[in-house]
């Protein structure tokens, strides 16, 4: 599989919304797995399980979430994987609006949300690697305070 974009998922990285969809598409896909099973993973938990917000992905059960990366392929990381990015939903269901806040505000810069992404365990250098590859755009809008 050639090199994976939001447009691909069906993502439009723009707004909250659209950047949360593709860190957690960045998160799958950032891990040491096939891009195909990644891109399962990230349509069966959005797309066809609806855990298209923060608030929706954190409150999933752990072994409802295992479950889904499972059937998607994902078998070899479910479990660390599962509560990972159910730890990286809450803090996003609670943290990501302020963060964007402050980048539109100039309180903070892009480097400073990237160290704040890489603080969350399974968040690493590849995810932040293909996160920002697309979402640097919307970013850097939001750091001119337009």
């Amino acid at each position: 599989m050639n090199t994976i974009t939001a447009a691909d998922l069906g993502i439009e990285v723009v707004g909250e919304n659209g950047l949360y969809r593709w860190l957690v598409a960045s998160f799958l896909m950032g891990k040491r797995i096939r891009a195909s099973i990644a891109v399962h993973a990230y349509q069966k938990v959005v797309d066809q399980h609806g855990l298209d917000t923060p608030a929706k992905l954190a409150g999933c059960h752990h072994s409802t979430l295992v479950r889904i990366l499972g059937e998607a392929g994902y078998a070899r990381y479910d479990l660390s994987t599962a509560r990972r990015l159910k730890a990286l939903a809450g803090a996003l269901n609670t943290q990501l609006g302020h963060q964007l806040r402050d980048l539109h505000e100039r309180t903070q810069d892009l480097e400073g949300f990237t160290r704040w992404l890489l603080n969350f365990e399974g968040v690493g250098p590849k995810t932040i690697e293909i996160f920002m590859r697309e979402a640097s755009t919307e970013l850097n809008y939001l750091c001119q305070g337009s």
